[in-house]
């Protein structure tokens, strides 16, 4: 069966029949959309029974303050029926994700996640990595955090002394580096290590990073003691060395020797403005540390109540195990969504997942507890530190709103939206101006804007600033209370300009001029009449400032250097004799892009097909110039 959707049969929300449409409300599965007068979507839930469930929301007069502020403004509705509930779930979440209304709780989408890797070569690398898993190598994460990754690679080279080095360096080593002086390394590059030894350090390894110490040990123990029976002490000596490493390794960081211990732990919390899911991880019998994830509503009323912060924390495991595979145990500090989560994998999966799986629960014991009320305890701080760095940034915001003359209303200073233009470019080339987004007291990325300039004068800093300006503003949407341009009188002169021309009032325009020497902490702002101010003493309004202009800096950085790396990509390949855009496109997907390419040895260039070893030492001479 097909999804059908029930709306007005006119468009128009005027005539919207709400009693028509409660009345014509299915008993199915599904999910249910609300929006204000103007057609802006307010809010996406899934139901069980569609019928029960929207009907709840126009028959019950104890609705909380927060779902009563969204009925109150929703003047026009609409369903989509699916097949179960699992399914309802999962489209709720593709429509909260792409559309983002306001009334659901929104947090920052992590692209990827850092992993530790274990490549595939005949002498595998360890390595960080973040980005799309392919079928290459063993992975192993997600870790909470860079450092984390980069601390077990550090364990992994202290007990089991696997290689970092890409494979062009190893390919093309002729003596060891210095990780093997330091004894971080066994020297596979200069055949110090036999293959077969190698790899039984790194089997080892992958039985460490699964929690397996015990079996590490009595590898170790009966090859150590083998090796000294049969006269190899230099070799029972390293082994002996391991030994002494991995248990040191194991006190130090207070591991377990079970990995059936071994858990993701889910807390969620709220302050009335801010909702925190701190994130912890367990593996291989080691706590891997928490890392904090927040979401500062737009709509911040009721959004301490039980059924918010349960469906926030359901939305949220969804969005996350997108990307990764599930663990042996999951912990979570809400109940009632653990069935629900549950029935919602298992329908996904079908008959690959047997149920129990992932065994999911909400009260643990042991040390499990032990992990997940540190997970609590770190959740409930960085709540609190979070709300001490808002307030102080909400009563700066007032404090730069009412010096600037922008009239708020309190209950309006946190969709106050200020924008931040910078044009940056390297010696005229690759220009971009960005465009930043402070509202509701923080930078919001989702929201920034990159203008790739086109078409104007190498280096008119004046015509790339315009034609940004213009792209931006034109369609007149979303406007902010404030623009910021990181320029002085000239940049400024531009930016009233291009307002004045387009049609649009009620921006208030400044230019955030550098101080003498361009020493931090003497900016000015600049007005477009030409007046001027300073902050001698009370410097917290600039320091805002400053922190939207730097981050408005960094991120047309990121932009220019962007292109400049696929430019030279681009025309560096495309300078080689024999490369075409097939053998290129083989090229960069045989080694996953540019960077990966440069590592390449000629052999391995080799191997792809179509391309001759002949081809494959100029690739590479080209490449290695």
């Amino acid at each position: 069966m097909k999804p059908s959707e029930i709306i007005a049969k006119n468009e128009e929300l005027t005539s919207f029949n709400l009693q028509n449409f409660l009345e014509s409300l299915p008993l199915t599965p599904g999910v249910y959309k609300f929006y204000n007068s103007r057609k802006v979507l307010l809010y996406v839930g899934k139901a069980k029974n569609l019928r029960k469930r929207v009907l709840s929301y126009f028959a019950n007069r104890k609705l909380s303050p927060r779902v009563a502020h969204m009925i109150a403004k929703t003047k026009f509705a609409e369903i989509t029926e699916v097949r179960s509930e699992a399914e309802a779930l999962l489209l709720e979440s593709n429509l909260i994700k792409t559309q983002s209304p306001k009334y659901n709780i929104l947090f920052r989408d992590d692209k990827s996640y850092p992993l530790l890797k274990l490549s595939d070569h005949q002498f595998p690398r360890i390595s960080f990595f973040r980005g799309t898993v392919d079928l290459k190598g063993n992975y192993f994460g997600p870790f909470p955090s860079a450092w984390a990754v980069k601390e077990s690679i550090q364990i992994l080279q202290k007990i089991f002394r696997l290689r970092d080095c890409s494979d062009s360096v190893f390919s093309n080593r002729s003596r060891p580096c210095i990780q093997y002086q330091i004894k971080r390394c066994s020297g596979p590059c200069v055949g110090i290590i036999s293959k077969k030894d190698y790899h039984s350090d790194v089997s080892r390894a992958l039985s460490f990073l699964n929690g397996k110490h015990e079996i590490v040990f009595s590898e170790l123990t009966a090859q150590m003691e083998s090796s000294s029976e049969e006269l190899e002490f230099e070799k029972a000596s390293t082994l002996r060395d391991q030994i002494s490493a991995l248990s040191r390794v194991i006190q130090k960081h207070s591991m377990e020797t079970s990995s059936e211990l071994d858990c993701d732990i889910f807390v969620i919390h709220s302050d009335g403005f801010h909702i925190v899911v701190n994130i912890a991880i367990v593996k291989g019998g080691r706590f891997l540390g928490d890392k904090a994830h927040f979401s500062v509503p737009e709509i911040s009323e009721g959004l301490n109540t039980e059924g918010v912060l349960s469906e926030a924390l359901l939305q949220f495991l969804i969005q996350y195990y997108r990307k990764i595979p599930l663990p042996n145990t999951l912990i979570i500090n809400k109940s009632d969504i653990v069935e629900t989560f549950i029935d919602y994998q298992e329908t996904l999966a079908g008959s690959s997942m047997k149920r129990g799986s992932c065994k999911v629960i909400s009260h643990p014991i042991g040390t499990q507890a032990d992990w997940f009320s540190l997970t609590n305890d770190n959740a409930k701080n960085a709540l609190f530190r979070k709300g001490v760095e808002s307030e102080n940034t909400r009563k700066i915001t007032a404090q730069l709103a009412t010096l600037l003359e922008i009239r708020l209303l309190p209950e309006e200073l946190s969709t106050f939206r200020i924008e931040c233009f910078d044009v940056s470019h390297l010696s005229g080339e690759a220009t971009f101006c960005s465009c930043v987004v402070f509202k509701n007291f923080n930078m919001q990325p989702n929201l920034y804007r990159k203008f790739f300039i086109a078409g104007e004068k190498s280096g008119d800093d004046y015509a790339a600033l315009k034609q940004a300006l213009t792209r931006r503003f034109k369609e007149k949407k979303n406007l902010p209370e404030l623009v910021i341009i990181d320029g002085g009188k000239g940049q400024v002169s531009i930016a009233r300009e291009v307002i004045s021309n387009l049609g649009i009032k009620n921006i208030r325009l400044i230019g955030l001029v550098k101080g003498d020497g361009r020493k931090v902490g003497l900016e000015r702002i600049l007005f477009p009449d030409g007046k001027s101010i300073s902050f001698a003493s009370d410097k917290s309004m600039l320091m805002l400032l400053a922190r939207i202009r730097d981050e408005a800096h960094r991120f047309a950085l990121m932009g220019m250097r962007h292109r400049r790396i696929k430019d030279s990509k681009r025309s560096s390949l495309d300078e080689i004799e024999g490369v075409g855009n097939k053998r290129k496109k083989s090229l960069l997907e045989r080694f996953g892009g540019f960077r990966e390419l440069t590592r390449a040895s000629e052999s391995e260039i080799a191997s792809i097909d179509g391309i001759s070893v002949l081809l494959a030492k100029r690739i590479y001479q080209h490449i290695h110039g």
